[in-house]
Protein backbone atom coordinates (compact mmCIF):
# COMPACT_ATOMS: atom_id res chain seq x y z
CA UNK A 1 0.00 0.00 0.00
CA UNK A 2 2.74 2.42 0.88
CA UNK A 3 4.58 1.32 -2.66
CA UNK A 4 1.45 2.42 -4.49
CA UNK A 5 1.30 5.52 -2.73
CA UNK A 6 4.62 6.15 -3.31
CA UNK A 7 4.48 5.76 -6.89
CA UNK A 8 0.91 8.16 -7.37
CA UNK A 9 2.85 10.98 -5.74
CA UNK A 10 5.66 10.33 -7.88
CA UNK A 11 2.96 10.53 -10.73
CA UNK A 12 1.87 13.59 -9.35
CA UNK A 13 5.09 15.28 -8.52
CA UNK A 14 5.64 14.83 -12.41
CA UNK A 15 2.43 15.92 -13.80
CA UNK A 16 2.47 19.01 -11.76
CA UNK A 17 4.54 21.37 -13.45
CA UNK A 18 2.24 20.90 -16.67
CA UNK A 19 -0.73 21.07 -14.63
CA UNK A 20 -0.43 24.10 -13.01
CA UNK A 21 0.54 26.20 -16.32
CA UNK A 22 -1.69 29.28 -16.76
CA UNK A 23 -3.94 28.35 -20.58
CA UNK A 24 -1.84 31.52 -21.95
CA UNK A 25 1.44 29.67 -21.09
CA UNK A 26 0.38 26.32 -22.45
CA UNK A 27 -0.52 27.88 -25.42
CA UNK A 28 2.49 29.82 -26.49
CA UNK A 29 4.74 26.80 -25.49
CA UNK A 30 2.04 25.27 -28.76
CA UNK A 31 2.88 27.90 -30.64
CA UNK A 32 6.81 28.26 -30.12
CA UNK A 33 6.64 24.26 -30.65
CA UNK A 34 5.13 24.22 -34.20
CA UNK A 35 7.27 27.32 -35.27
CA UNK A 36 10.60 25.03 -34.12
CA UNK A 37 9.70 22.06 -36.09
CA UNK A 38 8.61 24.14 -39.41
CA UNK A 39 11.28 25.49 -39.52
CA UNK A 40 13.32 22.62 -38.99
CA UNK A 41 11.52 20.39 -41.39
CA UNK A 42 8.72 22.59 -43.17
CA UNK A 43 5.22 22.85 -42.83
CA UNK A 44 4.32 19.57 -44.65
CA UNK A 45 6.57 17.48 -43.05
CA UNK A 46 4.98 18.36 -39.23
CA UNK A 47 2.17 17.02 -37.70
CA UNK A 48 -0.06 17.71 -34.47
CA UNK A 49 1.79 14.60 -33.06
CA UNK A 50 5.11 15.77 -33.65
CA UNK A 51 3.92 19.31 -32.30
CA UNK A 52 2.63 17.51 -29.20
CA UNK A 53 5.54 15.19 -28.66
CA UNK A 54 8.18 18.14 -28.41
CA UNK A 55 6.07 20.24 -25.88
CA UNK A 56 5.10 17.04 -23.59
CA UNK A 57 0.96 17.10 -23.98
CA UNK A 58 -1.77 14.87 -25.27
CA UNK A 59 -3.12 15.51 -28.37
CA UNK A 60 -6.37 16.30 -26.46
CA UNK A 61 -4.85 18.99 -24.83
CA UNK A 62 -3.38 20.45 -28.06
CA UNK A 63 -7.52 20.55 -29.65
CA UNK A 64 -8.14 22.68 -26.46
CA UNK A 65 -6.44 25.14 -27.53
CA UNK A 66 -6.75 24.88 -31.20
CA UNK A 67 -9.22 23.11 -33.35
CA UNK A 68 -6.75 22.21 -36.07
CA UNK A 69 -3.36 21.92 -37.08
CA UNK A 70 -4.25 25.24 -39.63
CA UNK A 71 -5.23 27.33 -36.49
CA UNK A 72 -1.83 26.63 -35.03
CA UNK A 73 -0.40 27.89 -38.02
CA UNK A 74 -2.60 30.74 -38.10
CA UNK A 75 -1.22 31.43 -34.48
CA UNK A 76 2.36 31.07 -35.61
CA UNK A 77 1.89 33.41 -38.34
CA UNK A 78 0.98 36.07 -35.94
CA UNK A 79 3.72 35.14 -33.82
CA UNK A 80 6.39 35.91 -36.91
CA UNK A 81 4.21 39.30 -37.92
CA UNK A 82 4.78 39.92 -34.24
CA UNK A 83 8.65 39.70 -34.67
CA UNK A 84 8.20 41.73 -37.73
CA UNK A 85 6.51 44.76 -36.08
CA UNK A 86 9.14 44.59 -33.42
CA UNK A 87 11.93 44.74 -36.05
CA UNK A 88 10.09 47.90 -37.32
CA UNK A 89 9.65 49.72 -33.72
CA UNK A 90 13.30 49.41 -33.72
CA UNK A 91 13.68 50.53 -36.95
CA UNK A 92 12.11 53.56 -36.34
CA UNK A 93 13.65 54.11 -32.97
CA UNK A 94 17.06 54.23 -34.89
CA UNK A 95 15.99 56.46 -37.35
CA UNK A 96 18.24 59.45 -37.94
CA UNK A 97 15.82 62.71 -37.75
CA UNK A 98 15.30 64.32 -41.13
CA UNK A 99 17.51 61.58 -42.61
CA UNK A 100 15.03 60.14 -45.05
CA UNK A 101 18.08 58.18 -47.33
CA UNK A 102 18.83 56.43 -44.36
CA UNK A 103 15.33 55.40 -43.52
CA UNK A 104 14.45 54.10 -46.52
CA UNK A 105 17.70 52.35 -47.38
CA UNK A 106 17.41 50.25 -44.02
CA UNK A 107 13.27 49.89 -43.98
CA UNK A 108 14.17 47.56 -48.02
CA UNK A 109 16.77 46.11 -45.77
CA UNK A 110 14.48 44.95 -42.79
CA UNK A 111 12.09 43.76 -45.57
CA UNK A 112 14.52 41.34 -46.85
CA UNK A 113 15.86 40.35 -43.77
CA UNK A 114 12.36 39.80 -42.28
CA UNK A 115 10.11 38.41 -44.50
CA UNK A 116 12.75 36.14 -46.96
CA UNK A 117 15.02 34.78 -44.20
CA UNK A 118 15.87 31.46 -45.51
CA UNK A 119 14.07 28.63 -43.24
CA UNK A 120 11.84 25.60 -44.25
CA UNK A 121 8.58 27.44 -42.97
CA UNK A 122 9.23 30.65 -45.21
CA UNK A 123 9.93 28.43 -48.02
CA UNK A 124 6.89 26.59 -47.34
CA UNK A 125 4.67 29.70 -47.50
CA UNK A 126 6.56 30.54 -51.13
CA UNK A 127 6.03 27.10 -52.85
CA UNK A 128 2.91 26.97 -54.75
CA UNK A 129 1.15 24.54 -52.38
CA UNK A 130 1.02 27.37 -49.79
CA UNK A 131 -0.28 29.96 -52.03
CA UNK A 132 -3.19 30.82 -49.88
CA UNK A 133 -1.80 30.92 -46.80
CA UNK A 134 1.40 33.24 -48.15
CA UNK A 135 -1.49 35.41 -49.19
CA UNK A 136 -2.78 35.45 -45.67
CA UNK A 137 0.80 35.90 -43.94
CA UNK A 138 1.90 38.96 -46.76
CA UNK A 139 -1.96 40.56 -46.60
CA UNK A 140 -1.28 40.62 -42.66
CA UNK A 141 2.01 41.94 -42.95
CA UNK A 142 0.92 44.76 -44.75
CA UNK A 143 -1.94 45.66 -42.41
CA UNK A 144 0.27 45.86 -39.35
CA UNK A 145 3.15 47.88 -41.47
CA UNK A 146 0.85 49.80 -42.52
CA UNK A 147 -0.67 50.95 -39.20
CA UNK A 148 2.59 50.95 -37.74
CA UNK A 149 4.15 53.46 -39.78
CA UNK A 150 1.11 55.91 -40.18
CA UNK A 151 1.18 55.68 -36.17
CA UNK A 152 5.13 56.65 -35.97
CA UNK A 153 6.86 57.38 -38.81
CA UNK A 154 4.53 59.01 -41.17
CA UNK A 155 3.55 61.26 -38.02
CA UNK A 156 7.07 62.34 -37.32
CA UNK A 157 7.76 62.86 -41.16
CA UNK A 158 4.61 65.11 -40.92
CA UNK A 159 6.58 67.02 -38.27
CA UNK A 160 9.15 68.16 -40.79
CA UNK A 161 7.49 67.83 -44.04
CA UNK A 162 4.27 68.16 -45.94
CA UNK A 163 2.57 65.11 -45.96
CA UNK A 164 1.76 64.90 -50.10
CA UNK A 165 -0.66 61.65 -50.48
CA UNK A 166 -3.82 60.94 -49.46
CA UNK A 167 -5.82 58.06 -48.43
CA UNK A 168 -2.54 56.82 -45.66
CA UNK A 169 -3.39 53.53 -44.97
CA UNK A 170 -4.45 52.69 -48.42
CA UNK A 171 -1.43 53.53 -49.94
CA UNK A 172 0.89 52.25 -47.63
CA UNK A 173 -1.38 48.53 -47.83
CA UNK A 174 -0.64 48.13 -51.74
CA UNK A 175 3.07 49.62 -51.35
CA UNK A 176 4.11 47.26 -48.68
CA UNK A 177 2.29 44.22 -50.81
CA UNK A 178 3.75 45.78 -54.58
CA UNK A 179 7.81 45.49 -52.41
CA UNK A 180 6.71 42.45 -50.73
CA UNK A 181 6.04 40.66 -54.09
CA UNK A 182 8.64 42.64 -56.53
CA UNK A 183 11.43 41.41 -53.85
CA UNK A 184 9.79 37.70 -53.77
CA UNK A 185 10.13 37.52 -57.49
CA UNK A 186 13.09 39.47 -57.68
CA UNK A 187 15.30 38.57 -55.30
CA UNK A 188 18.39 40.21 -56.92
CA UNK A 189 16.92 43.45 -57.64
CA UNK A 190 18.46 46.93 -56.19
CA UNK A 191 17.88 47.86 -52.79
CA UNK A 192 18.12 51.73 -54.34
CA UNK A 193 15.57 50.99 -57.18
CA UNK A 194 13.17 49.49 -54.42
CA UNK A 195 14.10 52.89 -52.07
CA UNK A 196 13.56 54.60 -55.10
CA UNK A 197 9.50 53.18 -55.53
CA UNK A 198 8.85 53.68 -52.04
CA UNK A 199 9.89 57.67 -52.10
CA UNK A 200 8.41 58.17 -55.63
CA UNK A 201 4.99 56.38 -54.73
CA UNK A 202 4.86 58.35 -50.95
CA UNK A 203 6.08 61.50 -52.26
CA UNK A 204 8.41 61.73 -50.13
CA UNK A 205 10.84 65.10 -49.92
CA UNK A 206 14.59 63.97 -50.51
CA UNK A 207 17.46 65.95 -51.15
CA UNK A 208 19.16 66.55 -54.66
CA UNK A 209 21.51 63.86 -55.40
CA UNK A 210 24.85 64.90 -56.68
Amino acid sequence: MASRDHAAKFVAQRQAPHSMKAPEERRAEIIRAARELYEEQGLAHTSILDITSRVGVTRTLFYHYFPDKDAVTSAVLDDYIGDFVEALSYWNANRHEGDIEQALTSIVHLLRIGLFENDSFRAALASRENAALYLEFVNRVADHTAAYIIDTTVRDYAALHEVRIDHLYETFYVLILGVIGYLRMHPDADDVVIADVIAQTLHMERPQRP
